[in-house]
């Protein structure tokens, strides 16, 4: 690693002695130099979430072909890839498991001017493997999981390795706008939407003034999105649905809609902390591999019961709800995706639920608009806010989903009508609990952080921290993830 260290610093050494600083004034050399190392993070987020975007795509299919032929397997293979996924990041890297979105959260928070911690526990390149390998044997055995937050976790990781690299004497920006930039340029990548990480950053990552990280956000998103971009076309995540971006009473059963799947989404979050804490507070010293195998078995019931659509991200469900609208959506495939979802994430492996909480919603929200007997022309709008509202209940942020969701489907004219749904979703969710289900997740990331490192004074410190405060009818244990 030494090696590879040095060598990295010399060819930075000797671009600024032999071009750089032979062409440009000091102050812009200072710039180049400053920016340089961030260019090619984001290079490398973009060609990492291509690649990672091609493997899980792969994964999912090998698990449809071997759920359709052989479902019986599933009584081996998804209990197998349960107990496997989470060996690896028990054993190789713990802060791999989950999303990947709390740990960024926490590193940010650790790398602030008043605290200035080491963040190699959450956002080490050992980690971002760890991540890639458990989500991918998760996602070969039948899990229902995402690679959104993963993606994030990843590229934060690339870019606090890139930003330790600097030669000696380099003009460097801070470690925290590395780790913001790196989750923006991250979900910029994974969907092919650059305004949603930007919205991102500014909604869910930071609550520091956009104008610190604004050009460096920009650039890296910019970069990273047109790597991925090169590769793979200017694509849309979800196509093009024909939305008839419709006003009048419509805009009450947009508002209906939103309330029950932001209210869904927030209970949602509710189970998944629910369950985790449950998993800490019985399993922790007995054997937690029976808390995996058993989740393992569970949702391979769930598979060898309804096939394919039980496992994986669930955007193939999206595309066929928004594309065909078949009508052959049975009622009791957004309980078994819900309770799979869960399952998956409570395994303790890596893995995320933003595309996972999308499909949920869009199949919420197909349901919703029969019960409603909306016209089948408003039938993709109703899908569409429920996706953002569902969303919006598990990570609130609201103006993230919306601009994703957006941008996914590239349909401009529904715009006022998603952010009313996430607006009115945000709203429901507070009610659930006021604290975001990624906040409560960070605040057990940073006490490990912090007992980690082995620093007494942080230590005291993170005691002393107070955790969110949950309403009075729920647990105040500390959930695993």
């Amino acid at each position: 690693m030494a090696e590879k260290t040095s060598h990295y610093a010399q060819v930075l050494a000797w671009l600024d002695k032999h071009l750089i600083g032979r062409i440009y004034t000091e102050r812009i050399r200072r710039l180049i130099l400053q920016s340089l190392p961030f260019w090619i993070a984001s290079l490398l987020t973009g060609l990492t979430a291509v690649g990672y975007e091609r493997l899980f795509v792969w994964a999912e299919q090998i698990s449809f072909t071997w759920l359709s032929d052989r479902p019986w397997l599933a009584f081996v293979i998804t209990p197998l890839a349960f107990v496997v996924a989470w060996l690896l990041v028990q054993v190789f890297a713990p802060a791999a498991r989950g999303s990947g979105i709390p740990q960024v959260m926490a590193g940010i928070e650790l790398s602030s001017p008043t605290r200035h911690m080491h963040t190699g526990y959450l956002l080490s390149i050992r980690v971002a493997l760890v991540k890639v390998l458990s989500s991918m044997v998760l996602l070969l055995g039948g899990g229902v999981i995402g690679r959104e937050g993963p993606t994030i976790q990843i590229s934060a990781a690339i870019f606090r390795a890139i930003n330790r690299l600097q030669p000696a004497g380099w003009p460097q920006l801070s470690r925290q706008i590395a780790l913001v930039t790196g989750g923006a340029a991250g979900l910029a990548a994974a969907f092919n939407t650059p305004l949603g990480g930007i919205v991102f950053v500014v909604e869910e990552l930071t609550q520091t003034h956009i104008t610190r990280f604004r050009t460096a956000v920009f650039t890296a998103v910019i970069i990273a999105g047109m790597t991925a971009q090169a590769i793979l076309g200017p694509y849309l995540y979800l196509g093009f649905p024909k939305v008839k971006a419709s006003a009048g009473w419509i805009l009450g059963v947009v508002v209906l809609v939103a309330l029950v799947c932001g209210l869904t989404g927030a209970l949602f979050a509710k189970l998944l902390l629910w369950l985790n804490g449950y998993r800490q507070r019985v399993f922790r010293n007995s054997r937690p591999v029976f808390w995996v195998a058993g989740c393992g078995i569970l949702m391979a019931g769930l598979a060898f019961w309804m096939g394919t659509d039980a496992v994986g991200t669930g955007k193939p469900i999206i595309n066929r709800l928004l594309f065909q609208n078949t009508g052959q959506t049975p009622w009791y495939l957004f309980p078994v995706r819900f309770a799979g979802m869960a399952l998956s994430y409570s395994g303790g492996a890596a893995g995320g639920v933003f595309a996972t909480s999308l499909s949920a919603g869009a199949i919420l929200g197909d349901g919703l608009a029969r019960l409603t007997n909306v016209d089948p022309i408003d039938h993709n709008l109703i899908i569409l806010v429920s996706m953002v509202s569902f969303l919006t209940g598990v990570v609130r942020s609201p103006f993230t989903a919306a601009i994703l969701v957006l941008e996914m489907t590239d349909r401009h004219s529904a715009i006022f009508q998603l952010l009313l749904g996430g607006l009115m979703a945000q709203g429901a969710a507070s009610l659930v609990d006021p604290v975001s289900f990624y906040e409560h997740l960070k605040e057990g990331f940073v006490r490990e952080a912090v007992a980690q490192s082995g620093h007494p004074t942080e230590r005291m410190q993170a005691k002393n921290t107070p955790k969110p405060v949950p309403p009075a009818n729920t647990s105040r244990d500390e959930p695993a993830d």
